[in-house]
């Protein structure tokens, strides 16, 4: 007969193992990402994924650029501390080629990956396997205030030129009232203001590079679009715009300071929201401006995914979360709680098919088309010997492009003139393509 105290202690041993096995099953992900509103929002609706899973998660929320620096420091250098990468489809194609990024090739068949935009997919695969799953997408529009508009006697058509943005953030602009007529991004950094410098240059004709890989910031289509957006910034822009990006310009508009801005389609659910924009029942949507003449609305295709860095030791926790969060069912989740106007926009067909998606969200329409109207194998009017779209797809871009960013941002500060900003993004860009032998093949 067994005796009491075996009993006791084989039902601790079945209990203490029982224990050990749910903690070996539970995992713990470390995820870096950016602190966008769409993302703060997924972190907000995570608890969901941890309950049903199991799993915890550990967030390392930051701003755009040190987001940038931190995870391409670790991953290029095998560090390991994220199992989740907030990265953009720039660094995808890179990554995957230098096999830092877990493919992802066995997603389960209820995620419906034939549903990607088409383009989006190209951007996130190589060889035809997936590297990273899409949260959103973008393009970038402008957003004006219909009411500042009407007041100033302007219109803004669906297709503006260069020009008549201008007239326009003129006579929007009461600085007595502390309103600006238009509000573009200034934060140095080759995802910040090169991001919308490169498209605004594209709209004008310009190109980073010729076919022999020559810089050409001494080209006219560069003078001529730097000249005129550092002049729009000064005259009609907030003070202090050399430090604004993305999310600073976000609040200003929801504030009512500014009466136009461009910048990612994705602005457009938060310009929106009445409950945190001021202006959320007068906002319109025009497509990204043109210099007259040019056939090119900025070509501007940008979407933020989550990857999984070969270096994780949580690869079966961190696929389940990636594809949980950028499924259809995520999309409805955000539906249901926030509307349909707040779901991620930019990456699946079936929300654009969505007749509750299309009512709620006007700007919808503009985002799509949009984003069907980029050529990233075109960037620009002229021949170019790269790809991308808002940035030039190439390993050594994240350098030159943040180099050249501070001196645009530097001219934005009053610290130069065009001519200056524009002869030293000139030579640095020159040497940098040139020690990367470029121009030798």
């Amino acid at each position: 007969m067994t005796s009491t105290r075996a009993l006791m202690g084989s039902a601790a041993g079945l209990a203490l193992a029982a224990g050990l096995a749910t903690t070996a099953s539970a995992a713990e992900i470390t995820i870096a990402t950016v602190n966008n509103g769409d993302m703060i929002r997924m972190q907000e609706l995570s608890p969901q994924w941890e309950e049903e899973t199991g799993n915890t998660i550990e967030w390392v929320v930051l701003e755009e650029n040190t987001l940038r620096q931190r995870v391409t420091q670790d991953i290029a250098t095998g560090g390991g501390q994220f199992d989740v990468l907030t990265i953009g489809n720039y660094e995808v194609p890179i990554w995957a080629a230098q096999d830092w990024l877990a493919p992802l090739d066995d997603l389960p068949e209820d995620y419906n990956a034939d549903d990607l935009l088409p383009s989006i997919r190209q951007a996130l695969s190589t060889d035809d396997t997936l590297y990273a799953l899409p949260f959103y997408g973008e393009s970038a529009m402008v957003m004006y205030r219909t009411d500042l508009a009407e007041e100033a006697g302007v219109e803004i058509p669906d297709s503006p030129t260069w020009a008549e943005i201008r007239t326009a953030a003129e006579a929007m602009t009461d600085q007595d009232a502390g309103i600006y007529g238009i509000c573009l991004r200034g934060k140095p950094g080759w995802g910040e203001n090169m991001a919308f410098l490169t498209a605004m240059a594209n709209s004008y004709g310009a190109r980073w590079f010729d076919m022999e890989w020559q810089a050409q910031f001494d080209s006219e289509e560069w003078q001529a679009a730097l000249t005129d957006y550092l002049e729009l910034m000064t005259q009609y822009g907030p003070p202090g715009a050399a430090a604004n990006g993305f999310n600073e310009n976000l609040s200003l508009f929801q504030q009512g300071k500014c009466g136009i801005w461009i910048d990612a389609t994705v602005a457009a659910s938060f310009v929106t929201d009445p409950e945190d924009s001021q202006v959320a029942d007068s906002v319109a949507f025009a497509q990204f401006p043109n210099r007259e003449g040019v056939d090119n609305h900025g070509n501007w295709l940008w979407s933020w995914n989550l990857a999984i860095p070969s270096s994780s030791n949580e690869m079966e926790a961190a696929t389940d979360f990636i594809t949980w969060a950028t499924s259809q069912d995520y999309t409805r989740m955000v539906a249901e709680q926030e509307g349909w106007r707040a779901a991620p926009p930019g990456t699946r067909t079936s929300l654009y098919e969505n007749a509750e998606y299309q009512e709620a969200a006007p700007f919808a329409e503009m985002t799509l088309e949009s984003m069907n109207a980029v050529d990233t194998d075109s960037p620009s009017v002229q021949e170019t010997p790269y790809t991308g779209a808002q940035f030039v797809a190439i390993p050594e871009f994240q350098g030159i492009g943040t180099a050249v960013g501070q001196q645009f941002s530097a001219a934005l500060a009053g610290q130069a003139d065009a001519e200056q900003a524009l002869q030293q993004a000139q030579s640095l860009t020159q040497r940098e393509i040139d020690r990367a032998g470029y121009g030798s093949n």
